[in-house]
């Protein structure tokens, strides 16, 4: 395994992350092929046999049952101080009022109960999963230094915004003395790559850790444009994010299989090399809900691409509809 500091600050973690939103108890629309306890507690163990310590999560995965999964099984490693667990905070956790967002009490609230689900003293990263248009920034960073200065929270990170939005809340931390973010979880794979125009460029230059989510397009990337499987038969959002460009993006998955084939190695590796050896990719945060996922994502590790099949797989790519910075 490789480590890399994550951004500008001085925290270790593992080239790749594993994501844990395919974790947790069936919920009402949610997932529905999310992993029982033993089965996540064997891919977890696996991932931090194989050098990962890096782990994200998320409050409203699962409805948070997702936490308190990943708090399980990394507790009984007995092993916190080389571990870093990241999670996020702005989905609806409970109906009525401040039952979501990130007002000071939103965040307060729903970071003391991520703590608990998770049944840890600190979270090394607590992300914001979205920006909230309804709460100033300048109250939201206020709220997460807070959190940093009581030792709740470590280092701070942000996900799924526009580019002017991520420098808006750096810019307010500068002028105000608060703690910055130290990375981005972003959209970010072979069939999209709409954060190349400008939010990778700005992350390079405030020294923010890109850590992309859905690195192999939720399977697309993996299989036989004719193929499916039970989680793309009833992910709703993985439809929403890809059903739209399929035409546009075939050509691109078929350029990834002859590669994969002509290296002799399955695609989801070629895939990730891809965007392991793209300028800024800090950590693919990889969702494996097999063991042959995540061995696949350690793999490609090794896998080096020329620059001339890197840019025959960059080629057939038209400009894609925004999709995650909302």
């Amino acid at each position: 395994m490789d480590y890399v500091k994550l951004g500008r600050s001085g925290l270790d973690v593992s080239r790749i992350c594993l994501g844990t939103m395919g974790f947790g108890v069936p919920q009402p629309n949610f997932h529905q092929w999310v992993l029982n306890y033993d089965d996540s507690r064997t891919i977890i163990r696996r991932a931090y046999e194989a050098g990962v310590n890096f782990f994200d999560t998320a409050n409203t995965y699962s409805a948070g049952t997702s936490e308190e999964f990943v708090g399980r099984a990394l507790n009984e490693l007995n092993d916190r101080d080389r571990l870093v667990v990241a999670t996020k905070v702005y989905f609806r956790m409970h109906d009525g009022p401040n039952g979501m967002g990130l007002s000071r009490k939103a965040i307060h609230s729903e970071v003391d109960k991520s703590l608990k689900r998770l049944g840890m003293d600190y979270i090394d990263l607590l992300q914001i999963h979205r920006w909230d248009y309804a709460t100033p920034i300048e109250e939201t960073m206020a709220a997460l230094h807070d959190l940093v200065k009581a030792g709740k929270v470590l280092y701070l990170g942000a996900s799924a915004m526009k580019a002017y939005q991520l420098l808006r809340a750096q810019l307010t931390a500068d002028h105000c003395g608060f703690t910055r973010f130290v990375s981005m979880q972003n959209h970010l794979n072979l069939i999209y790559r709409e954060e190349e125009r400008e939010m990778l460029p700005l992350c390079r230059e405030e020294g923010v850790a890109v850590i992309p989510y859905s690195p192999l397009a939720g399977g697309r990337l993996t299989r036989d444009w004719s193929e499916s499987t039970a989680r793309e038969a009833s992910d709703r959002v993985l439809h929403a994010k890809y059903d739209k460009s399929m035409e546009n993006d075939r050509p691109i998955v078929d350029r990834l299989a002859g590669i994969a084939t002509a290296r002799g190695v399955p695609r989801a590796q070629a895939g990730l090399a891809w965007l392991l050896q793209k300028e800024g990719v800090t950590a693919p945060i990889v969702g494996a809900t097999k063991i042959g996922h995540l061995d696949d994502a350690v793999a490609a590790l090794s896998v080096k691409l020329t620059p001339e099949e890197i840019a025959s797989l960059e080629e057939p790519y038209v400009p894609h509809a925004v999709q995650g910075a909302l």
